[in-house]
C-alpha cells in the first residue's frame, strides 16, 4: 500500500498487546476477518515486548494469566516470566499475523460523519478508514519519569525498567534505584545478586505476600477457576476494614518478620497505610535480597542527582555508576497522546480535560461514535487478573458489532445520561474504598484523587454488566440514501 491509498476495513485496532490481540483473536475465530491491528513497535507483546528488566515477570498466578479461549497451558513456573508471557501472545498472533501491521504509529484519527467511518492516518502517512476503531493501547506503556533536579547531569548510565539497557553491565558496580513499586520488587534481587552496591531510594514501601509456590499446578484449568476466586475472596479487604483486610495485614507481617530479622529494617519496610491502597505484591526474594551485604535501604528524599550519584535532603552523597528508575507509568498515558478527534470536532482529550475522564463500563465514550476502548477508565483490578475485564470487554464490543448491524444502523454512540450514570456509580462506590481512604498516595488516583485506575469491586460484577449490549444505552445511526 502506497501512501496515496487508502485501506478500508470493517474493523481496525491499535495496538499488539495483550488487549488487542485478544480483540483480534475474537474476530478471527468468529470467522471475521475483515481486520487490521496497527502497532507501533516492530512485533507484539506491548509491555510484555518492552519490559524486559531482569526477573520481569507477572504478579498474577500464570493458569490465570491468559484467555479462556486461548489458554496458557505451556507455563513452566507458578507466575510466568517475561519470555514466556510474550511467547504466549506471540502464538495468540500466529493465526492472524498477516493482519497485523507494523511500525505504524497513529497520527491522528477522526470520525467521518457523513462516511459513518474512522478515518486513521499514521505517522508513516499511510491512511486507513473502519467502520469500527478498537484502541487497546493499554495503561501501562508511558512511563513516568519523576523530576528531580540535576537528572539531567548524571554521568553514568540512567534509565527506566521499561527501557532496560542489556548493554549496561550492573557487575561490581554501584547501582541507585529509585522507586519501590511491582518493578523494584522484581528487578532489586537480581541486581543485589551483581552489583558491588545498591542503594534503593524509597518512598513509601510496599505490602508484600509470600509467592507462594514455584510450579505450575498440574490440573491447570481447576487451578485456574480456584485461583480466580480465591483472588476474588479478596475483595472485602478493598471495600473498607475488616477481617478480610486484617488477615491480610497479619499475613503481610508475618512475611516481613520471617524474612527480615533486623528491627530496625523491618520497621523502614514496614507500610503506615491500609494494605491494598497500593498494589499487593508478592515475592519471596525481595527482602532477603535488602538485608544482604552492600544493599542500603535509603528513607530520606532525594534532593538532587549530580554527576556521579544521588544526595538526600539530609545531605548525604551516595555514589552512582548506574541509575534505574523503577517509577512505573503514566496511567492512560497512551490514550492521553492519541489523537482522536469525534463528532462535532471535538477530540477525546478535550472531553475529559473538560469534564474529567470517563467512560460507560470503561469501554464507549459519548461522542465518538463506533469507538471502543480496551482497558479503559476503571476497568484495572487490584485484586485480580485483569485478562479477566479485557475478555469481557471484547466480547461486549464484538456483541455491539453485531447488534448495531441486526438494528440495520450505520453506528452507535453511548448516550450521555448512560455514561454519567456508570461514571458516577463508580466513582461512589469507590469513594469509600481503600484507595481513596487507606492513607496512600498512588498512581490508581489523579492530581485530584480522583481513581481512573480501578474497577470497584468484584470482576464478575463486571462481567456480569458486559454480559450483552443494551441498543437502548446508545443513539443509533442510520445512513441517509444518497
Amino acid at each position: 500500500m502506497t501512501r496515496d491509498d487508502v485501506r478500508t476495513v470493517r474493523v481496525l485496532i491499535v495496538g499488539a498487546g495483550f488487549a488487542g490481540l485478544g480483540m483480534a483473536a475474537v474476530l478471527d475465530r468468529a470467522g471475521d476477518r475483515d481486520f487490521l491491528v496497527l502497532e507501533q513497535g516492530a512485533g507484539v507483546g506491548g509491555t510484555w515486548r518492552d519490559n524486559t528488566y531482569p526477573g520481569c515477570a507477572c504478579d498474577i498466578p500464570s493458569v490465570q494469566y491468559s484467555y479462556s479461549f486461548a489458554p496458557g497451558d505451556g507455563w513452566t513456573t507458578a507466575r510466568a516470566a517475561q519470555p514466556e508471557i510474550l511467547g504466549y501472545l506471540r502464538g495468540v498472533a500466529a493465526g492472524f499475523r498477516d493482519r497485523i501491521s507494523f511500525g505504524a504509529r497513529v497520527a491522528e484519527g477522526h470520525w467521518d460523519e457523513a462516511g459513518a467511518c474512522w478515518r486513521v492516518t499514521t505517522d508513516g502517512g499511510r491512511r486507513y478508514t473502519a467502520r469500527y476503531l478498537v484502541v487497546a493501547t493499554g495503561a501501562l506503556t508511558v512511563p513516568r519519569l519523576p523530576r528531580i533536579p540535576g537528572a539531567e547531569t548524571f554521568a553514568g548510565s540512567a534509565f527506566h525498567t521499561a527501557a532496560w539497557d542489556h548493554a549496561v553491565t550492573l557487575d561490581g558496580k554501584r547501582v541507585a534505584v529509585i522507586g519501590t513499586g511491582a518493578s523494584a520488587v522484581q528487578v532489586v534481587p537480581e541486581i543485589a545478586a551483581r552489583a558491588a552496591e545498591l542503594h534503593l531510594y524509597q518512598r513509601t514501601p510496599a505490602w508484600i505476600l509470600p509467592a507462594r509456590g514455584a510450579r505450575p499446578p498440574r490440573l491447570r484449568r481447576l487451578a485456574r477457576t480456584a485461583e480466580y476466586w480465591r483472588a476474588e475472596a479478596r475483595v472485602p479487604a478493598f471495600a473498607g476494614p475488616g477481617p478480610v483486610a486484617s488477615a491480610l495485614h497479619r499475613r503481610a507481617l508475618r512475611h516481613l518478620r520471617r524474612q527480615v530479622p533486623d528491627p530496625a529494617l523491618r520497621e523502614m519496610l514496614t507500610p503506615q497505610y491500609r494494605i491494598g491502597c497500593k498494589r499487593i505484591l508478592h515475592s519471596d526474594s525481595y527482602f532477603p535480597a535488602l538485608t544482604g551485604p552492600g544493599v542500603e535501604v535509603v528513607t530520606a528524599p532525594i534532593d538532587r542527582i549530580v554527576p556521579d550519584g544521588v544526595v538526600t535532603a539530609d545531605g548525604t552523597r551516595r555514589a552512582a555508576e548506574v541509575l534505574v528508575y523503577a517509577t512505573g507509568f503514566r496511567v492512560a498515558g497512551a490514550l492521553g497522546r492519541l489523537p482522536l478527534v469525534g463528532r462535532d470536532g471535538v477530540t477525546l482529550q478535550q472531553r475529559w480535560q473538560d469534564r474529567g475522564v470517563r467512560a460507560h463500563l470503561g469501554i464507549a465514550v459519548a461522542g465518538l461514535p463506533n469507538l471502543f476502548l480496551l482497558s479503559g477508565p476503571n476497568t484495572g483490578l487490584g485484586h485480580n487478573s485483569v485478562l479477566f475485564m479485557i475478555e469481557s470487554q471484547i466480547r461486549y464490543v464484538q456483541d455491539a458489532m453485531v447488534a448495531v448491524e441486526r438494528a440495520g444502523a450505520a453506528a452507535l454512540e453511548v448516550r450521555d445520561r448512560v455514561q454519567e450514570a456508570s461514571h458516577d456509580d463508580v466513582q461512589r462506590r469507590l469513594s469509600g474504598a481503600v484507595w481513596s481512604t487507606g492513607g496512600c498516595a498512588s498512581w490508581y488516583l489523579d492530581g485530584r484523587g480522583v481513581n481512573h485506575a480501578l474497577w470497584p469491586g468484584a470482576s464478575w460484577r463486571y462481567r456480569w454488566r458486559t454480559r450483552r449490549v443494551s441498543l437502548a444505552d446508545y443513539h443509533l445511526t442510520h445512513l441517509r440514501p444518497r
